[in-house]
């Protein structure tokens, strides 16, 4: 069994009361689930603060506090810790805890605005294909290696979070990929992960709720690569004006994507239908299953991170080209009588008109485009009727008719009442299909090279 001394190392701290030689059983920042040995740390939060609640969780076996003051009324046999910052300590001694798991695992972070879960999860998928025992933690789902286990936030809290690495390390896993949420920066949710490199997609209006300013929301993101040391690789989205503020003053080895000119890792689209993509990366072609232009940017990011990680080319790159969306990322079915329905999780201005435009770069003919768009909760109302998607009216190019949903219930925890991208359709209605397979006479890359489906030659 640890002791508190084990689990404090590399924690800042101001003065201890007690004894930390005390053996500890587990690590509990919720006093409804202390149980007797355990260490509470005392985490303000946006509704309560852990500190109103020392006395009862002293009272409930507790052993020891980890907390920003200590209180006025000290119980004897537990031992009271005060830090500069619980919620940074209770990171730092989760990672302790759990034997430091995020250490033995080539961990990635993904963060941005939109294509977070897509990369994400296609990495992991990607690397489960190359051979590789994986785990993911993502909006849709965490896995660890083929165990999936339910997901309630963007990224868990600091003690399950390395709960879940901890499982990763116990199942054999080599790699771990998780999206990074501005919360989960802000809230230290990651402190004490040694993570081995790090991938921004782009940014745009999101979470201003709790952020207040884009200007802090874009603080938050870059935290994750200010931290980054020397040995990590850092890959950003130089088309995006923020890229290259991201890794400002950071250690990491920076690499850059790009679409429109010319980086380290290029891209270009030859072909975009709804049966997928044609692309030219870094001078190479391959048939890729998703379809427009933002998945063409979260291709390149996934193609960049496996060539950051030692993947082959040429493996990565055949890989890719059996890559299917991801669940509720422009899924698209069609009913017997060919109309397209396409499921999509943007809930930002900027990811809807993304896939409305893809939609109509692609579209043949003079049918209607029908749009519902919804916003659940009232947490940032911007991005409603008045200054969000409504706005996108006024561009009628972009699509025939528009429906709003609202659900304006807000749930008690700041991300859990958003619709999570597992919220699809889980029946596909009577005549209606999901296409399978990428499209017939579209070239793809092959364990052997570039090949025309319909002639069977190498290229």
């Amino acid at each position: 069994m640890k002791t508190l001394q084990d689990i404090l190392y590399k924690c800042r701290i101001n003065r201890v009361v007690g004894n930390t030689a005390t053996p500890v059983s587990g690590v509990v920042f919720d006093s409804r689930k202390i149980t007797g040995g355990s260490v509470f740390v005392a985490v303000k939060g946006t509704l309560t603060d852990g500190h109103e609640y020392i006395g009862q969780v002293t009272l409930a076996g507790a052993k020891a506090v980890v907390c920003e003051r200590i209180p006025g009324e000290i119980h004897p046999g537990v031992c009271y810790v005060e830090v500069p910052d619980s919620s940074e300590a209770l990171g730092i001694i989760a990672s302790n805890y759990y034997d430091n798991p995020s250490a033995s695992l080539t961990l990635v972070g993904i963060t941005g605005t939109n294509g977070k879960t897509t990369i994400a999860t296609l990495l992991y998928k990607l690397f489960l294909k190359l051979g590789y025992k994986a785990g993911l933690l993502s909006t849709v789902r965490n896995m660890v290696n083929l165990t999936e286990i339910p997901s309630t936030h963007t990224t868990p809290d600091a003690v399950e979070l390395n709960r879940l690495l901890h499982a990763m390390v116990d199942d054999g896993c080599d790699y771990c990929f998780m999206e990074v949420s501005s919360h989960s920066i802000v809230q230290n949710r990651i402190a004490g992960l040694a993570f081995k490199g790090a991938v921004f997609t782009n940014l745009t209006h999101d979470h201003l709720d709790f952020h207040k300013t884009f200007n802090a929301y874009l603080a938050a993101k870059k935290r994750l690569f200010d931290t980054l040391p020397t040995g990590a690789f850092a890959i950003v989205n130089t088309d995006d004006r923020n890229g290259k503020v991201m890794v400002q003053n950071s250690k990491a080895n920076i690499k850059t994507l790009v679409l429109k000119s010319q980086a380290d890792f290029h891209c270009r689209i030859i072909e975009n239908h709804f049966e997928g993509l044609l692309l030219k990366i870094n001078g190479k072609e391959v048939w890729c299953r998703l379809v427009g232009t933002f998945n063409a940017y979260n291709l390149l990011s996934i193609y960049a991170t496996a060539i950051m990680l030692g993947i082959k080319e040429e493996d990565s790159l055949t890989a890719m080209s059996q890559l299917e969306a991801v669940d509720g990322r422009f899924e698209y079915f069609i009913s017997p009588d060919g109309i397209v329905g396409i499921v999509d999780y943007a809930h930002t201005p900027d990811a809807l008109l993304n896939v409305i435009g893809t939609i109509n770069n692609i579209r043949e003919g003079h049918g209607k485009l029908i749009t519902v768009a919804g916003a659940g909760g009232d947490r940032d109302r911007s991005k409603k009727t008045g200054n969000g998607f409504h706005r996108h009216r006024k561009q009628q190019s972009y699509h025939s008719h528009l429906r709003q949903s609202e659900k304006r219930e807000s749930g008690r925890y700041p991300e859990r009442n958003e619709c999570r991208g597992s919220h699809r359709p889980q029946k596909v209605l009577p005549g209606y299909h999901r296409p399978e397979g990428g499209h017939p006479n579209r070239m793809h890359y092959g364990s052997e090279g570039r090949y025309s489906a319909d002639r069977r030659q190498r290229t």
